[in-house]
C-alpha cells in the first residue's frame, strides 16, 4: 500500500503491463529518446504499428481521412472512431505524432527526384497519393473549419463544462476555492505553496530532520507567471527500509513527457505494490538505474524557474530525497472543505473529462498522473476560480461516493465525440497543444489559432534546428519546410518526361530472330512475363527485332533476367531497353526501386489464374509471414488481370515463397517488386499521348547553361537530395513509437494541380499484420 498516497486519492486498480528500462539522459531531447529498452528486450511488449495495405483501392487518400488518423492517433478509440481506410495498432502505445509538411513539392516531385529521396524512400513503408491541395492544406488536414477564430475555439472547448445554469443554485462566497483564491483569474505565482504551506503538509526543506541527504533541484531562478510548468509523478515499492521510488514520469507543458524512468531500489523488496505501481519483479529485474542517476538527471533537466505540478507532491519529493522550492499541488489547489482533498481521479473526470486509473490496467501509470496534474493546473489558471465554484466539485463528489467508486457521476464532463471535431479541438479536450514550426506562419490558418503554439523560423534550416529542440516537449507537431514551386511550363514539361520515362523502361528490345521465326509462339513467351500493352515488329534492322511495351516494369524488369543472352529458335538474342536521355540511369533505378521499403518484402507473380487466390489460402501454410495479395482489375471490363503481388512481413519470408511458387507445382515466373502499389495506380492513368514511341526525344538537350543549373544548391534535385537527408537525421532523433508523417501536398494553379503523396510510419514499429485480399 502506499497509505500517504492513497488518502488523496489513489486507489487500487489492476493493469499496468507496459514498463520501460532507462537509459541515460542529458536534457530534454535526450529524456524523450530516452527509456525503451525494456520493450526491446521483452517481445511480448505490444508495440503501436500500422497495417501494411492501405484500404483505398486507389491508394489516394483524402485530407478529411489523414485528419480521422490524426484525431485517433491523439486520442484512440475510446474518444473517435477508428480510421476508415488503414489500421492503427496499439494506440495508446504511441509516444508522439510529428508531421512532416514538404510545401511546395508534390507526387511529381519524389519520383522525379527518387534516387535523391533516399531516406525516405527506404524508411517508410506505408506510400499513398494525396488529392491535389486546397488553399489551405494545413488546415484541412487538422480539421479547421474555414473562417473558425479563436474565440470559436474557446468556446467550444469551455462549452464542454456543465455551465452554472444547468445546476442548483449554490452560494459561491462559501466554496473553499473561492474562500482561498477570490473570485477573479489568478497568475501562476499565486498558485504556487508558500514555504508555511509546504511546512504544513510536510514538504521536504532545507534544515528540516529527515532531509539531511536530500538532494535540491538547484532550482532558484525568479519564478513568474510565464515559468515553465512539469507534471511530476511516482511510484514506489515497500522495501526493508520502507518505500521507495520504482518509477518516475515528468511531463513538459505541452503535453510531452521528457522523462520516464524504471529505478531499482537500493535495498531488499517486499512488495512490489503491483496493484499501485503496476511494477513486477520481472519488469523491475534488468533495470540499472537507481536513485542518485534519477536525482542527477532532475538537476539538469529542470531550467532554473521550473514549477513542479503533482497530486500529493510531497509524497513523490520524498520518494526522489530531492527539495524543490516551486511546486503547485493539485490536491490543495483544487481545495475540499474541511481540509479533505479529492482524489486525482475524480478530478480528471469532473474537470477534464477523462478516464485515469482505469481498474482493467496493472497499476497507475504515472506519465498519464503526471500529465493529468498538469492540465489540472492549467486548467485552473484558464478559467479561474469561479469556473471551478460552480462546478460544484463538492456536490459531485457527495454524489460519486452515495453511488459507489465504480460509477462515474451522472452530470460529470465527457469529451464529445463528434466526427466533425478537429485535431486541435481534440487536443485540447485533453489539456495538451500543437507545436507547429515554420518558415511562413502568416500564411497559414493554424497559426492564428489558440491553441496551436507557433514557432516562425527565417529558413528551413531554422526550422530543423528548432525541431530537434521542440519536438520532444509536445505529444503533436507539424513541421512545414517550404520550397519555391516550379513554373508551370517547367512543370508541365517534367510531369511529361516523367510518364514518358516510366514507359520507357517498361519497353524492351529483343532480337535478333529469324525471319522464320514463329511469330505467336514469341507473342506468347513475352506475354508470360506479365501484361503487354503493345507489340510490334521492328524491321528496320537487318534480321527482326521485337518491340514490346508493357504495363508493369516488373514484367520488363523480368524479361530482361530470364531472356537477355538465351537462345531462342536457333538464335542467341539480346534483351534490352531502348537507350535515350530518359532511360541512362535505369539500371541504377531499378536497383534502388526494389530497395524501396514498401517493396522490400512484396513479389511480383506473372500467369496467375483467376483461382489463384483460393489455390493460395489451400496451401497457405507453405507461405509464412503473408500479409496481403493484390490482385489488380482491368479498368474497362472489371476483370482480374493475369498478375498479382503478394505482400510479406519479411524479405526472406518473400524469397521463400518466390522459390516455391516459381517452382514445378506452380508454374508461375515472378521477381521482387519494383512499383510501390500508389505509382502503379498512377501509371496505369497515364493518357496515350505520353505514350510515345520509344526511342525518340521528349525536348532538345538543354543547354549548358541550365545543366549547370541542375547543379546549384537551390535546384529541386539538390534540394531533395538535402532535405531529405536533413529530415531523416531528425527522424532518427525521435524517440521510439513516434508516429511520423511526410506530406507532399501537391499543387494546384490556373495551369493545372498535382496530386501530393504522403509517406507514414512508426519509428520502431512491428509488422505483425494478418493477411489481406485487394484487388
Amino acid at each position: 500500500m502506499e497509505p500517504e498516497k492513497e488518502k488523496t486519492g489513489r486507489q487500487p486498480k489492476k493493469g499496468r503491463k507496459r514498463r520501460r528500462a532507462p537509459s541515460k539522459l542529458v536534457g530534454a531531447a535526450e529524456a524523450m529518446r530516452a527509456g525503451w529498452e525494456f520493450e526491446e528486450r521483452h517481445p511480448e511488449v505490444k508495440k503501436a504499428r500500422l497495417s501494411t495495405i492501405l484500404f483505398a483501392e486507389n491508394c489516394e487518400v483524402t485530407h478529411a481521412q489523414l485528419c480521422e488518423l490524426l484525431k485517433y492517433a491523439v486520442l484512440g478509440k475510446s474518444s473517435v472512431p477508428k480510421p476508415s481506410w488503414c489500421q492503427l495498432f496499439h494506440q495508446n502505445n504511441l509516444n508522439n505524432v510529428v508531421v512532416f509538411v514538404l510545401q511546395g513539392m508534390s507526387q511529381l516531385h519524389f519520383y522525379r527526384f527518387y534516387l535523391e529521396f533516399g531516406f525516405l524512400r527506404k524508411a517508410f513503408r506505408h506510400k499513398f497519393r494525396l488529392p491535389s491541395p486546397s488553399s489551405d492544406f494545413l488546415a484541412d488536414i487538422v480539421g479547421l473549419q474555414k473562417k473558425r477564430t479563436t474565440g470559436d475555439l474557446s468556446k467550444t472547448v469551455e462549452g464542454s463544462l456543465p455551465s452554472a445554469g444547468s445546476k442548483v443554485s449554490i452560494n459561491l462566497q462559501n466554496d473553499p476555492i473561492i474562500q482561498k483564491y477570490g473570485s477573479k483569474k489568478v497568475g501562476l505565482t499565486r498558485c504556487l505553496l508558500t514555504k508555511e504551506e509546504m511546512k504544513t503538509f510536510h514538504f521536504p526543506l532545507q534544515g528540516f530532520p529527515d532531509c539531511e541527504n536530500f538532494v535540491p533541484t538547484k532550482c532558484n531562478g525568479a519564478v513568474t507567471d510565464n515559468s515553465p510548468l512539469f507534471g511530476l509523478d511516482c511510484e514506489m515499492c515497500l522495501t526493508s527500509k520502507g518505500r521507495e521510488l520504482t518509477r518516475i514520469s515528468l511531463v513538459a507543458e505541452g503535453g510531452g513527457c521528457v522523462m520516464d524512468e524504471l529505478v531499482k531500489p537500493d535495498n531488499k523488496i517486499l512488495d512490489y505494490l503491483t496493484s499501485f505501481s503496476g511494477i513486477t519483479k520481472k519488469i523491475l529485474d534488468p533495470v540499472a538505474t537507481k536513485l542518485k542517476d534519477v536525482q542527477r538527471q532532475l538537476k539538469a533537466l529542470l531550467p532554473p524557474s521550473a514549477v513542479l505540478v503533482g497530486h500529493s507532491l510531497d509524497v513523490d519529493l520524498k520518494a526522489l530525497k530531492m527539495i524543490h522550492p516551486y511546486v503547485i499541488d493539485t490536491s490543495l489547489l483544487y481545495v475540499r472543505e474541511q481540509g479533505r482533498r479529492f482524489k486525482l481521479k475524480f478530478l480528471a473526470k469532473a474537470i477534464l473529462g477523462k478516464d485515469i486509473q482505469n481498474p482493467d490496467k496493472l497499476g497507475h501509470d504515472a506519465k498519464e498522473d503526471a500529465r493529468t496534474t498538469l492540465e489540472l493546473a492549467r486548467y485552473f489558471l484558464k478559467y479561474g476560480p469561479k469556473k471551478i465554484a460552480e462546478l460544484n466539485l463538492e456536490a459531485l463528489a457527495s454524489q460519486q461516493e452515495l453511488q459507489g467508486a465504480d460509477q462515474e457521476p451522472s452530470n460529470a464532463t465527457e469529451v464529445a465525440q463528434q466526427p466533425n471535431k478537429s485535431v486541435l479541438e481534440c487536443l485540447d479536450s485533453v489539456g495538451q497543444k500543437l507545436l507547429f514550426l515554420t518558415r511562413d506562419a502568416d500564411t497559414s490558418e493554424l497559426s492564428s489559432t489558440k491553441n496551436c503554439q507557433t514557432i516562425k523560423c527565417l529558413s528551413n534550416k531554422e526550422v530543423l534546428e528548432q525541431a530537434r529542440v521542440e519536438i520532444p516537449l509536445f505529444p503533436f507537431t507539424v513541421v512545414q519546410l517550404s520550397f519555391e514551386m516550379l513554373s508551370p511550363a517547367l512543370t508541365e514539361e517534367m510531369n511529361k518526361r516523367m510518364r514518358i520515362k516510366w514507359t520507357e523502361i517498361s519497353t524492351v528490345y529483343a532480337g535478333p530472330f529469324s525471319k522464320h521465326c514463329d511469330l505467336g509462339a514469341l507473342r506468347r513467351l513475352f506475354k508470360s512475363f506479365g501484361p503487354v500493352r503493345s507489340m510490334s515488329l521492328v524491321l528496320e534492322t537487318h534480321q527482326p527485332h521485337f518491340c514490346v511495351q508493357y504495363e508493369v516494369l516488373e514484367a520488363a524488369q523480368l524479361a530482361i533476367e530470364s531472356l537477355d543472352g538465351t537462345v531462342v529458335e536457333d538464335t542467341c538474342i539480346k534483351v534490352q531497353r531502348p537507350v535515350t536521355e530518359l532511360t541512362l540511369d535505369c539500371d541504377t533505378l531499378v536497383n534502388e526501386l526494389q530497395r524501396d521499403s514498401e517493396n522490400r518484402g512484396t513479389i511480383y507473380l506473372a500467369g496467375v489464374s483467376r483461382t489463384f487466390k483460393e489455390q493460395l489460402l489451400q496451401q497457405s501454410s507453405l507461405f509464412l509471414g503473408l500479409e496481403a495479395v493484390i490482385l489488380p482489375k482491368d479498368l474497362r471490363s472489371g476483370k482480374q488481370k493475369k498478375y498479382c503481388f503478394l505482400k510479406f512481413k519479411s524479405f526472406s519470408s518473400a524469397q521463400r515463397a518466390l522459390s516455391i511458387l516459381k517452382g514445378k507445382d506452380w508454374k508461375l515466373k515472378g521477381r521482387h517488386a519494383l512499383t510501390p502499389r500508389h505509382l502503379h495506380t498512377w501509371l496505369r492513368g497515364t493518357p496515350p499521348e505520353s505514350r510515345r514511341a520509344p526511342g525518340l526525344r521528349v525536348v532538345p538537350p538543354p543547354s549548358e547553361q541550365q545543366a549547370l543549373q541542375a547543379l546549384k544548391v537551390d535546384h529541386p534535385k539538390i534540394a531533395a537530395w538535402h532535405w531529405g537527408r536533413k529530415i531523416g537525421k531528425l527522424y532518427y532523433s525521435l524517440c521510439p513509437g513516434t508516429l511520423c508523417l511526410i506530406l507532399l501536398p501537391g499543387t494546384k494553379s490556373t495551369h493545372g494541380s498535382l496530386p501530393g503523396l504522403g509517406l507514414m510510419g512508426i519509428k520502431n514499429e512491428e509488422d505483425n499484420i494478418t493477411p489481406n485480399f485487394c484487388s
